[in-house]
């Protein structure tokens, strides 16, 4: 039976690219250069990559980029715009919490969760960040964003979710404190304009434990910040007022 996440990304592509969330690839990938110091030299892998649009900016700016995703309807749509833009990227159809490359890697991103939070259980959710880690070559970064479990404590998770939505309403949202997770429903729309109703299920973190899951993976150096659309910043202190957090480490 497909998850929920498998059902919402089967042809969700075009509406996807009109979500307010994905306005700020230019910005987010100037941050991403600046952390790789411009070196055009290193690989990079873009786990979660949907719809190409960090890993296609990349390439554009003459990086060597794959992209990997389990929707095989948004890496459709992604080859097309890369082709559209005159760039190589190799995108490969791979489940995040088990992936194998032929390669390593210098840099990993997984934006936008990017598969990550987005996982029905603890366990598959530190099998992609295990994955991630064994991907990088020796001294490689990871870059990614989660969702901020500080968050619901002061806001409406329900208001934030629903105040620019493209692809529709959430209606019926918990969240459970003792296991960090939101459910909630989501009516979508799709594509083609058809409606279906989603039992979403989604965890959120506190920052300590994604720095006790990562030190566990032998990253050396962690660093979390607030992660804010289209303006990544390491000045950017996490607080209670970012819906998510954005991980910087090291190994």
């Amino acid at each position: 039976m497909k998850k929920w996440y498998e059902k919402l990304f089967t042809n969700y592509a075009k509406t996807y690219d009109t979500e307010s969330f994905t306005k700020g690839t230019l910005q987010e990938v100037d941050f991403i250069e600046k952390e790789i110091k411009h070196n055009k030299n290193i690989k990079i892998l873009d786990v979660g990559c949907g719809t190409g649009r960090h890993s296609i900016e990349l390439a554009k700016r003459g990086y060597d980029v794959s992209g990997i995703d389990l929707s095989k309807n948004q890496l459709a749509h992604a080859r097309r715009k890369a082709n559209d833009a005159c760039v190589q990227v190799s995108f490969f159809q791979k489940d995040a919490r088990k992936f194998v490359m032929p390669q390593k890697y210098d840099l990993v991103i997984m934006l936008c969760e990017g598969g990550f939070s987005l996982m029905e259980t603890d366990e598959n959710n530190f099998s992609i960040l295990k994955r991630c880690s064994m991907t990088l070559k020796e001294k490689g970064k990871f870059i990614f964003s989660c969702l901020n479990a500080l968050f619901p404590l002061n806001n409406s998770v329900k208001d934030f979710l629903n105040a620019d939505s493209a692809v529709g309403p959430t209606t019926k949202l918990t969240f459970d404190w003792m296991t960090l997770r939101e459910r909630s429903l989501l009516k979508a729309k799709d594509d083609s304009g058809k409606t279906q109703i989603l039992k979403c299920n989604e965890r959120y973190y506190m920052p300590s434990e994604i720095t006790w899951y990562l030190k566990s993976l032998k990253f050396k150096k962690v660093n979390i910040y607030g992660c804010d659309v289209g303006r990544f910043s390491k000045k950017t202190k996490l607080t209670s007022k970012n819906f998510e957090m954005l991980v910087i480490a090291d190994k």
